[in-house]
């Protein structure tokens, strides 16, 4: 039963997030008057909030929004409310890009320096580029192993690709943790947990360019979105092609995961929680669905780095712990009325 139209709930929404956006930006291990920011003078607390708060608040902003998207356009895929963008792979194969780039960073970069110096323009690190290319390769290997020429893309072998992609992710990230030093170990297991205290101009112009991208390209995916919820035959009926928006949802879905995860590593349930709680309050028409996933994706992602900046303050938690802790009850809650609807 639906509690709000879906576009009372994006205002609504927007409504909530600016005070959000505030308190991210002002509110910290210590905090500072807003009115800093409009200081003419260079002053300690206006370059912390002009150079560290506020391009941490908004990149916490825009990777939940894309998470979350994400996370809509697969549950509409799956047609199930417990789908997560992980299941394509993009986040055990981004892993593994991790750990690669960070146990033979050392010898790439001096293989191809010359190339790899191109990412300080934007902003990105060696283990950032290493991550997109995992998970990107990780969904090509899911997809072609899930297509075939006569039966195109199988859903449900895609969801047990995906599994199989995650174990052999999970046992190589193994064999790489017992093969590392104590610092290479560190690196690894942080930005496996997520965070965003690499937090830059650069990388909040980035992922902004990706969350516009994913709105312009999904835009005409909503009506298909919600022909599919019917099933894959009466979508076809309804004159949707299937095998190409399939297409569509699995690349873009997988862009913007991969994207996020370069940028803030692995930050886990935002995906999932997030689209099943905006479908429980307005219902699960797309056209609204897509819009409010990522407006309360921003909220919520906001406020878990806020926690994660304020409970062991001055030291910092990584804000993957924070989104772990706020999902599993709500994931645990969700199997738990799948089961009692059976």
């Amino acid at each position: 039963m639906r509690l709000l139209e879906g576009q009372k709930l994006c205002w609504l929404l927007i409504a909530a997030a600016v005070p959000v956006l505030i308190m991210a930006i002002a509110v910290g291990p210590v905090s500072f008057p807003l009115t800093s920011l409009f200081s003419n003078d260079n002053s300690q607390s206006a370059l912390i909030l002009r150079e560290i708060r506020i391009p941490r608040a908004l990149l916490s902003a825009l990777v939940g929004a894309v998470l979350a998207i994400s996370g809509a356009v697969m549950q509409g895929l799956f047609r199930n409310p417990l789908a997560d963008p992980s299941l394509i792979g993009v986040s055990a194969g981004a892993s593994v890009g991790t750990s690669v780039a960070i146990m033979f960073g050392g010898y790439l970069a001096g293989a191809f320096g010359g190339w790899l110096s191109i990412s300080t323009l934007s902003g990105l690190s060696l283990i950032s580029i290493g991550a997109f290319l995992g998970g990107a390769g990780a969904v090509v290997l899911v997809y072609r192993l899930s297509t075939s020429p006569y039966r195109g893309t199988s859903v449900p072998t895609m969801l047990l690709v995906g599994i199989a992609i995650g174990a052999l992710a999970a046992a190589l990230n193994n064999l790489m943790s017992f093969m590392a030093d104590n610092e290479m170990l560190r690196r690894m297991s942080l930005w496996q947990m997520g965070n965003l205290d690499l937090a830059n101009w650069n990388r909040v112009w980035l992922c902004l360019a990706m969350l516009v991208l994913f709105l312009i390209l999904l835009r005409n995916q909503s009506s298909n979105l919600n022909a599919l919820l019917l099933g894959e035959s009466e979508a076809r009926h309804l004159g949707v092609n299937v095998q190409a928006t399939k297409r569509r949802i699995i690349v873009l879905a997988a862009l913007g995961v991969g994207v996020s995860t370069a940028l803030a590593g692995t930050i886990a349930f935002v995906g999932l929680i997030v689209p099943h709680m905006v479908r429980l309050i307005s219902g699960p028409d797309h056209r609204s669905l897509l819009l409010a996933s990522g407006i309360m994706g921003a909220i919520m992602l906001m406020l878990a780095d806020l926690l994660s900046r304020l409970v062991i303050a001055p030291a910092e938690l990584p804000v993957g712990v924070i989104t772990a802790f706020l999902g599993v009850p709500f994931f645990v809650y969700l199997l738990r009325q799948t089961v009692s609807a059976r």
